[in-house]
């Protein structure tokens, strides 16, 4: 993120602070679901809802199945929909399936916006996380310096869902930089690290052996890099998502070579600040394209950054200390 786009972003969440410093309703809670809720990245995420919640004096919850389960999370949309919140925060995994659960809590006068990954054709207010295709773009790109421009590629993804879907045409856009570049297989992973590690198992006992594996989500690369580990394949590329802690452990040791960290915190702390203003000020309306006067965006990058085994150790105290705050 810029110095001056960061500076806005800073001013814009100091002035709706101060908008919803007004006495809050007994009982005003707020609700975040997600979905695999107890992996590190959804555990950042719940420190800054943690940490946003006490500065604005609300109750909040983040809710959601402890594996990657789009059905179990739309039964938590609902039931938490159901005690009818001031707000509600969603991850968008399963879009078919979570939207009508969205309008729904929308048409009754329940705010919500989408955090991490999107909805955009339903009737959420906003979404607020990372321009997913600019880290497709980054990590793709890094992919093609360390290979030379030229090597087969694996990567790994839940096909479908929407942040990961624009993950992938940005690391494909990069790609089309340096033809060498090759996608050989897109690997459905399944949210699941044994299925991770099943795949890879398979791919590197093949006669085709693959030069880099780039992971889209937050699991996959520690799996990936453990396979590669105990196989001794070295000098092989590896390009992860996200700040899992085993991610970060396979960076130090040589193994991955950096990954793209977003910034979960940030997304959940600035929206639960958004969704209070948006609770308490009933004129804000939905930004759209064609609404040109809206007082509301469509959409607010919270920014994403490169970590590798120069920033590695910094980044890790900086983790620690933020969600031993909550």
């Amino acid at each position: 993120m810029r110095v001056r786009d960061a500076f806005v972003l800073v001013a814009c969440c100091t002035v709706l602070v101060s908008c919803s410093s007004s006495k809050h309703d007994p009982g005003e809670t707020y609700y975040l679901v997600a979905a695999n809720i107890k992996v590190p990245y959804w555990q950042t995420a719940s420190a800054g809802l943690i940490r946003s919640a006490k500065d604005l004096g609300v109750a909040a919850e983040m809710v959601g199945p402890d594996t990657y389960d789009p059905n179990a999370q739309h039964e938590a949309f609902q039931h938490a929909a159901g005690k009818k919140p001031a707000g509600m925060m969603v991850q968008a995994t399963d879009v078919k399936l979570l939207q009508p659960d969205i309008d729904a809590a929308v048409q009754q006068g329940i705010p919500v916006i989408a955090v991490d990954s999107d909805a955009a054709s339903s009737k959420r207010l906003l979404f607020v996380g990372t321009n997913n295709h600019m880290a497709g773009l980054m990590g793709g790109r890094l992919a093609a310096k360390l290979t030379g421009g030229k090597a087969n590629v694996i990567v790994y993804t839940i096909p479908g869902q929407p942040n990961l879907e624009e993950r992938l045409h940005g690391y494909k856009d990069a790609f089309s930089e340096s033809p060498g570049m090759k996608i050989e297989r897109v690997v459905d992973m399944k949210g699941d690290e044994g299925t991770t590690f099943d795949a890879t198992k398979e791919i590197i006992a093949g006669k085709t052996k693959p030069d880099a594996f780039v992971c889209l989500e937050a699991i996959a690369c520690k799996v990936v890099a453990d396979v590669l580990n105990r196989e001794h394949m070295t000098g092989k590329i590896v390009i992860a998502m996200d700040t899992d802690r085993g991610t970060l452990d396979w960076i130090q040791k040589g193994v991955i070579n950096a990954t793209i960290a977003q910034k979960p915190y940030t997304m959940t702390y600035f929206g639960l600040v958004l969704l209070d203003n948006i609770h308490h000020n009933k004129s804000l309306e939905q930004g759209g394209a064609s609404n040109t006067f809206a007082t509301l965006p469509v959409f607010v990058d919270t920014g994403s950054t490169m970590i590798d085994k120069s920033n590695v150790a910094d980044f890790i105290k900086a983790q620690d200390s933020a969600t031993a705050a909550k």
